[in-house]
């Protein structure tokens, strides 16, 4: 490569393409690579990196534990939103890159590396999370993304590059899909995926059973907010990591949390993906019911007509924006009486809203009653109605008096 580059920091999981990509980066570039691992709740795939990375020929290895950050700073902000992309991905790699891509850019600053590399590929939107982090964080650092610029045309090339230069990829039956793993979720793409006809093979699926195997009884629980941030499980006060991952557990032995859809990518093609996120459905359902009873009514239709847009942001990669950060500075604002208990019965697949208290609530059974109260007479509906009527009236008079 014609261009100078000193001091690399490789985003690291291990997997045959980042392998590949560390050797590759040495051999093209000539100059040290930095291995850098985050720990977002990946499970076992974590343990062993750093000596898989050094044997692979990683100069350094960064592992970090970014579980707590993670769902404390970038979950917990969108589930406030309530956010969703196309009324059903609930985001969760889209919410991680943008934290991989920060650990990287301060991982550069510490070792003064000049530049940060990845291993998405050209057609997906991880390429666009990643970049636009590194440039909203660090503009002076190059960015070298190896599957725009190398020859290798896909997974058997890897492999057979893998064989001549002995790096130390396990041997294993390949799977016919890829997939992506964190406390929020995990995602499946690819392979047999690609056929939209395809039910998704059941031996697929890692953090849920299906909802035809899920207990014949129902589960309660009880979730409770402060300014809309979910704290305890069942009266526990929880770390934000350790409460999803408990909701992760028992959304998923009740077979919540699966979705399947065809969404539309930022690069502008269409994408099928399938998506487990058991304790981030039951949060969110959980959310939607703290704030019924605690926010006011044009209050909340302001805020929820803005969701798609907010959404859009992250999916797109736009975290580190002054878009999103305006909108989150208002949303934020809207949370200020989500406090309270939510009540939920989990069964086979469904996350049922039973109950939801607040010392907040805007609720009143005096209020809402059709006994006779103090503050309501029905009488004066009559002329609201009337009101709001007279522009439809108008209408309909006119267009009688117009021929034809």
């Amino acid at each position: 490569m014609s261009e100078e580059i000193k001091k690399i920091v490789l985003a690291y999981s291990g997997g045959l393409d980042t392998s590949v990509i560390l050797t590759w980066l040495k051999e093209t570039y000539g100059c040290p690579v930095v291995a850098y691992a985050a720990d977002l709740g990946q499970g076992d795939e974590v343990e062993g990196i750093r000596e898989k990375a050094l044997n692979t020929g990683a100069d350094d290895v960064v592992v970090d534990d970014l579980k707590e950050e993670f769902v404390r700073d970038f979950v917990w902000p969108a589930l406030r939103a309530n956010a969703v992309y196309e009324s059903t991905y609930l985001l969760g790699t889209s919410l991680a890159r943008p934290l991989i891509a920060r650990g990287q850019v301060e991982v550069a600053r510490r070792v003064g590396a000049d530049a940060v590399s990845h291993g998405a590929t050209g057609k997906g939107n991880d390429q666009v999370r990643f970049e636009l982090a590194f440039m909203a964080l660090e503009p002076g650092l190059k960015i070298i993304a190896p599957w725009r610029i190398w020859d290798f045309k896909g997974r058997e090339d890897l492999m057979d590059y893998a064989r001549s230069r002995n790096i130390p990829v396990p041997v294993t039956k390949k799977k016919p899909y890829s997939s992506d793993r964190n406390l929020l979720h995990i995602s499946f793409e690819g392979g047999i995926l690609e056929d939209t006809w395809a039910e998704p093979p059941e031996d697929m699926f890692v953090l849920s059973v299906s909802p035809e195997s899920a207990p014949d009884h129902p589960e309660y629980v009880e979730i409770a907010f402060e300014r809309g941030n979910p704290v305890s499980v069942n009266g526990e006060a929880l770390s934000p990591a350790g409460l999803l991952a408990r909701l992760n557990e028992m959304g998923g032995k009740n077979g919540i949390g699966r979705i399947d859809m065809v969404e539309n990518r930022y690069v502008g093609m269409k994408s099928r993906g399938v998506y487990e996120t058991p304790g981030g459905t039951i949060l969110r359902t959980a959310h939607i019911a703290m704030e019924s009873i605690t926010v006011d009514r044009e209050v909340m239709h302001i805020r929820d007509g803005l969701i798609p847009r907010y959404s859009d942001m992250i999916y797109n990669g736009y975290w580190f924006s002054p878009e999103r950060e305006m909108l989150q500075a208002l949303i934020d604002q809207t949370q200020k009486t989500v406090s309270g208990v939510v009540r939920l019965k989990l069964y086979k697949g469904n996350c049922i809203v039973v109950g939801r208290m607040s010392r907040n609530s805007l609720y009143d059974p005096d209020f809402a009653t059709f006994e006779e109260d103090a503050v309501y007479r029905q009488a004066d509906a009559e002329g609201f109605i009337r009101l709001n009527g007279l522009r439809l009236k108008i209408a309909r008079l006119l267009k009688r008096e117009v021929p034809g």
